[in-house]
């Protein structure tokens, strides 16, 4: 199993991928990592699944992985991975939508993305993540005990 690339690194990954790709999936990916930021500025990027053959998916997480930027030859996938629980008003999920878990936003070359729904949805993926995350501390619960019988004597 291999580690998963630091957050330096996974950046830098991520630049460098964007720049190999050079057209229209490139700028697309950038546009949607810029709004992914934009809604919170404390997503974490990282580079997943890295085979021989593929060098990693770019992936995005605030206590847990809230989304991917997968590029493919006709779309920019960006696959939320508790989707399906999250409410979505706009319509933007147009893919994996028979998923129990996870729902995906296709975007392909010329379509306009929905900003302020998309910073929504990665704000409500982020709070979804977040929720039971910081559990209250418990409170001790209250006993009282008897004081012990004194025995005159």
């Amino acid at each position: 199993m291999k580690k998963p690339v630091n957050e330096g690194s996974a950046s830098a990954l991520i630049d460098e991928k964007i720049k190999e790709l050079g057209d229209w999936r490139g700028k697309t990916l950038a546009k949607v990592r810029a709004i992914i930021h934009q809604a919170d500025p404390e997503i974490l990027e990282e580079v997943k699944w890295v085979k021989p053959t593929t060098p990693g998916t770019p992936v995005f997480s605030h206590g847990g992985i809230v989304c991917t930027g997968e590029t493919y030859k006709n779309v920019v996938k960006m696959t939320f991975a508790k989707g399906a629980a999250l409410k979505d008003p706009s319509g933007l999920f147009n893919s994996s939508l028979d998923g129990n878990v996870r729902r995906a936003i296709d975007i392909h070359e010329g379509d306009k993305v929905d900003e302020a729904a998309l910073k929504d949805l990665i704000r409500a993926a982020v709070a979804l993540n977040l929720k039971g995350k910081t559990k209250p501390q418990r409170k001790p619960k209250l006993t009282s005990r008897r004081a012990p019988n004194k025995r005159a004597g």
